[in-house]
């Protein structure tokens, strides 16, 4: 017979066969009993409470912060940088443990806040600081960082520029620089160089040439509206979300993850909890409690851990990477992109153990930190984030510590711990709290050798 050209049938352990089957489609065979149902609902209201945590954090955080610095205290302390909205608030010592606005504040610049309501378009005006290093970001109400004006991206020469709401269209004064923002409401952060023991009065006059004014010229005063009273209500994270986003839209990006929380009460009209089932609510609060530690979990993913120390790269621009826009929006609001500033911070010592001041240690730097502008590395409080009280009033050594003691190899050694070093490095004395401690080490302006990983971190050994 003739040899037949037809293909025949696969035997059913084909390779294609083999893989469908390798997949076990448990939704083919599930009964929609009470059980199976109640199950599905909690879990659907577990993933996205979770979701809408880690994704609408930021916003409130911000909307509470807009508050918060520009609630001016009488008399304002030194260290506060808070002003009425529509104005720059600068402080005018450095951050100290008495200082409690800002988690894990530096020791290094004076800090500068202005919240923004950009019913039009506002000049900001910056002086020439003579390469005194300077930065102010921009956030948008998401705590993203939409543009810098300092030293390293715009120089230190007089400029002014204009933040420009969404949807504007017009004409500038000529020599002004356009900085468009996607939110209404943005905040103004920055930090402004002071060395110790530096006469602090040229830099007072400095912090005066920073100016804020709205482009018709005629100034207003706009008021926020008080956040909800939320209590002790269960939902009250998702009511202050619901109003927040009242003034702040959702990203066209965003726009199909909102539509989802549609089905935890959440939509463009506000939160509705009345018409939740039981196991709905009950996975809902379970998401909204486990939130934070997703947030804290998101630096496994993106930190990286060079001698010890870690820091979270990305902040320039976090994208979908929701949790660890939540975490930055926390503990370190306000926090610089790498090129900017690195944070390496540690909470353990070398052999992987907690850092706390019953124990003595050491960081050894064989050759200080290579940096465009300066380095410090700051001790602080693990349960607070704040800065640590201690008797000679040290909160970090760095660049412009008064009295370093240096080998004549380059290298320094900086002892650490709760009571007074001695010996030939006690010059050096970093205080710790008699609890746990973390350290960070700030890079401002780092080198690429910091970037890439070429310059190699200290270590911190325990000596006891």
């Amino acid at each position: 017979m003739p040899r037949s050209n037809a293909r025949r049938p696969r035997p059913a352990s084909s390779a294609l066969g083999a893989s469908a089957q390798s997949f076990d489609d448990k939704l083919l065979g599930i009964t929609a009993t009470p059980e199976v149902i109640a199950k599905g609902l909690e879990a659907d209201a577990y993933q996205l409470g979770v979701s809408v945590y880690t994704w609408g954090y930021p916003l409130v955080r911000m909307e509470q912060v807009a508050r918060e610095y520009t609630r001016v205290p009488s008399p304002r302390p030194p260290t506060g940088y808070r002003a009425p909205l529509n104005r720059i608030g600068w402080a005018t010592a450095l951050a100290s443990p008495a200082a409690k606005d800002m988690p894990t504040a530096n020791n290094d610049t004076f800090y500068m806040s202005a919240v923004v309501v950009l019913e039009q378009p506002y000049i900001f005006s910056v002086p020439d600081t003579h390469d005194r290093y300077y930065v102010v970001n921009v956030f948008n109400m998401w705590q993203e960082l939409e543009h810098y004006v300092g030293r390293r991206t715009t120089g230190t020469r007089a400029a002014r520029y204009a933040i420009v709401p969404p949807g504007w269209s017009g004409n500038l004064p000529s020599g002004v620089k356009r900085l468009d923002v996607t939110t209404r409401k943005v905040w103004l952060w920055g930090r402004l160089r002071i060395a110790q023991g530096e006469d602090v009065e040229p830099v007072l006059e400095l912090q005066r040439q920073f100016r804020l004014r709205p482009l018709s010229g005629n100034e207003s005063s706009p008021s926020l509206p008080e956040l909800p009273a939320v209590g002790a209500d269960e939902f009250g994270f998702l009511r202050l979300l619901a109003f927040a986003l009242q003034s702040n839209e959702v990203k066209p990006v965003d726009a199909a993850l909102f539509a989802q929380f549609a089905r935890i009460g959440l939509t463009a009209d506000g939160f509705d909890s009345s018409k939740l089932a039981p196991e709905t609510r009950k996975g809902l609060l379970r998401g909204l409690a486990d939130g934070p530690a997703v947030a804290i979990a998101s630096t496994t993913s993106t930190a990286s851990v060079r001698s010890g120390w870690s820091w979270v790269t990305g902040l320039d621009s976090f994208g979908f990477n929701y949790p660890l826009r939540a975490l930055i929006a926390g503990p370190y609001l306000g926090g610089n992109g790498e090129y900017e500033a690195m944070y390496p911070t540690r909470f353990t010592d070398s052999k992987g153990e907690i850092l706390n001041g019953r124990h003595r240690y050491v960081v050894r730097f064989e050759r200080e930190p290579p940096v465009g502008a300066f380095w410090s590395l700051t001790m602080y409080d693990a349960s607070t984030k704040m800065l640590v009280e201690n008797p000679i009033g040290r909160y970090k050594v760095g660049t412009d510590t008064v009295g370093l003691r240096r080998a004549t190899d380059g290298s320094l050694t900086i002892p650490i711990q709760a009571e007074a070093a001695s010996g030939e490095d006690a010059a050096n004395w970093l205080p710790a709290p008699k609890g746990d401690f973390y350290l960070t080490l700030r890079l401002y302006q780092p080198s690429e050798d910091v970037l890439s990983g070429r310059y190699t971190l200290p270590e911190v050994r325990r000596l006891d």
